[in-house]
């Protein structure tokens, strides 16, 4: 994957918030997206959320690039288009000017492979809030649902909500190959200011559960 290193290349996916810019209301009233309780300490470590029991994992599926993301819980129901690296051997983020629109890293499996799969999106955009403004809302327990272009539904079960610090982000405890399919959904977050934006990135933690055909 380049000189960078695997971990280095797949970790700039929480940075992908340092260049948006808030807009709207929400920065008029000083208000901002809802952010999950769970903070991960400087040293990137913090309580284990637990998760599903291996055993209760289906299969892995063959690969199959994702179509669509859905988090019912916060009114997510996107589509999902493929993101690779730019020309400086950094992840690209999605169009900025599609604010409901996701991006799957090809550098990653793809949704119910073993492995971990990365879906990442915008907070908010320059016109307003975007696909995952309320990203940190989601809790332990929520389902979040990939439909496939085999027309597979791959269901997560989320496990672990935390705020990253950009600074001495824990890439191989986020994207470690823990033996089963797991999924990462990735946005900005944390304290914002102007003249840095966002501090950390929401990251959600999941694990495959179940696989519909749709």
């Amino acid at each position: 994957m380049g000189t960078r290193g695997a971990w280095g290349v797949i970790a700039v996916v929480l940075l992908i918030g340092i260049h948006l810019v808030r807009g709207g209301a929400d920065e008029l009233r000083g208000e901002g997206p809802p952010q999950p309780l769970a903070v991960a300490a400087p040293d990137g470590t913090r309580a284990a959320d637990g998760g599903p029991a291996p055993a209760s994992v289906p299969d892995p599926l063959p690969a199959s690039p994702p179509v669509r993301v859905r988090v019912p819980a916060v009114r997510v129901d996107a589509p999902v288009t493929e993101v690779g690296l730019d020309a400086d051997g950094w992840i690209e983020a999605p169009p900025p000017e599609d604010e409901h629109l996701t991006g799957w890293f090809t550098g990653a499996v793809t949704p119910g492979e073993r492995g971990t799969a990365v879906v990442v999106g915008h907070v908010d955009t320059p016109g307003g809030r975007a696909v995952f403004y309320d990203l940190g809302a989601v809790a332990k327990g929520h389902r979040v649902e990939i439909a496939r272009r085999d027309g597979r539904t791959a269901v997560f079960s989320v496990y672990g909500v935390e705020v990253v610090p950009k600074e001495g982000f824990p890439a191989e405890r986020v994207y470690g190959d823990s033996g089963v399919p797991e999924l990462r959904l990735i946005t900005c977050g944390g304290a914002f200011t102007r003249e840095t934006g966002y501090a950390g990135n929401v990251v959600v933690s999941a694990r495959l559960v179940e696989v519909r055909r749709t």
